[in-house]
């Protein structure tokens, strides 16, 4: 067995099954990576890809264990690589994000420029996606880490870290019949239709998440006319007149957005959670321990090797349970 084919297999479970594409990734042929798998599936015995014909088709129930095993055994050896790497230029590397719109303009371009600030030589990569994809993107091991929105169940491949919280604003247009009531219920809101994230990118999911769960407890479906992952977007609907507005705190300015008026709205003013998860076993440069703690003061490098080292997600859940050490309020907002 050789580390060429356990790479070759993850990478090709990673690329879909598309034999083509991983060679275009790796800079090789399909027929050499195509061999290889062959020459590791007879060694083991069992088939790792089921066939149809010349196509790869699934993953078998075996491969399945074999690829989870593979993975850790790749990580490992990267682990390896990025150790060395940090003795020999602990100023140098890469550090690549995940993380929603929201975060991405509002949160982090003031942490940035203090990392850049110490570490220009680290390329720094950030990553826009939803929720679920950029989950997938920190197990695959195409990004260091995840800066989640809303919550994510506990998986053992991730270790989650609270950062911070954050609420959401009710965004409407200062002549809007909602700014004449005394008291907006959850029930006035509904009568409108909603300007808000796309389903299942953030907080604010209608079907799932405890923004949705406030609608549906009151027996309410508001109408969606329009989802976005864009908060910058969602405001501008609401300015052009499509309807109520519903975003992150962090994504309103009095400054900025003083054409808008942000409602106080009992029921949608619970907290909402926002983490870093970091897939488990990873090794972690001196540089990202720096990134974390800029992003979140109360992540130390101590806390988060203790969370790390625990032996499974509930565990590491209860730690900050269990603690202090349950997020804090940021003080890097960022306003255009």
């Amino acid at each position: 067995m050789k580390l060429q084919q356990l790479r070759y297999v993850w990478e090709v479970h990673r690329h879909d099954l598309n034999i083509s594409a991983t060679a275009l990734a790796l800079y090789t042929s399909q027929p050499g990576i195509s061999k290889q798998i062959r020459l590791l599936e007879e060694e083991l015995g069992v088939e790792i890809f089921k066939r149809s014909g010349k196509h790869l088709s699934k993953v078998t129930p075996v491969g399945k264990e074999i690829l989870a095993v593979a993975g850790e055994i790749l990580l490992k050896v990267e682990g390896i690589k990025r150790l060395s790497q940090d003795y020999k230029s602990p100023t140098q590397g890469i550090l690549s994000i995940a993380t929603t719109h929201t975060l991405a303009q509002y949160m982090l371009p003031p942490v940035i420029k203090t990392f850049a600030t110490k570490y220009s030589k680290v390329e720094l990569t950030v990553v826009e996606g939803t929720t679920k994809d950029n989950a997938e993107l920190v197990e695959k091991g195409n990004v260091n880490f995840v800066l989640l929105s809303e919550d994510l169940e506990h998986s053992g491949n991730l270790v989650i870290m609270p950062c911070f919280k954050y609420s959401t604003h009710v965004l409407v247009l200062k002549d809007h019949p909602l700014t004449q009531l005394a008291e907006v219920s959850l029930e006035d809101v509904a009568s409108y239709p909603l300007v808000t994230h796309v389903f299942g990118y953030g907080y604010n999911a209608l079907d799932t998440t405890t923004f949705g769960k406030a609608f549906k407890r009151k027996l309410l479906n508001p109408k969606v006319s329009l989802a976005t992952g864009n908060a910058d977007v969602i405001k501008s609907y609401v300015r052009a007149g499509l309807g109520v507005g519903v975003v992150a705190d962090l994504a309103y300015s009095d400054i900025e957005d003083s054409d808008l008026v942000a409602i106080s709205v009992p029921g949608l003013d619970e907290s909402y959670q926002i983490s870093i998860a970091i897939r488990n076993g990873s090794y972690i440069p001196g540089y990202m321990y720096e990134f974390i703690e800029f992003f979140a003061p109360h992540l130390t490098r101590d806390v988060v090797d203790e969370v790390m080292s625990l032996s499974n997600a509930e565990a590491q859940k209860n730690y900050f349970t269990d603690t202090d050490n349950q997020g804090y309020q940021p003080s890097h907002k960022y306003h255009r």
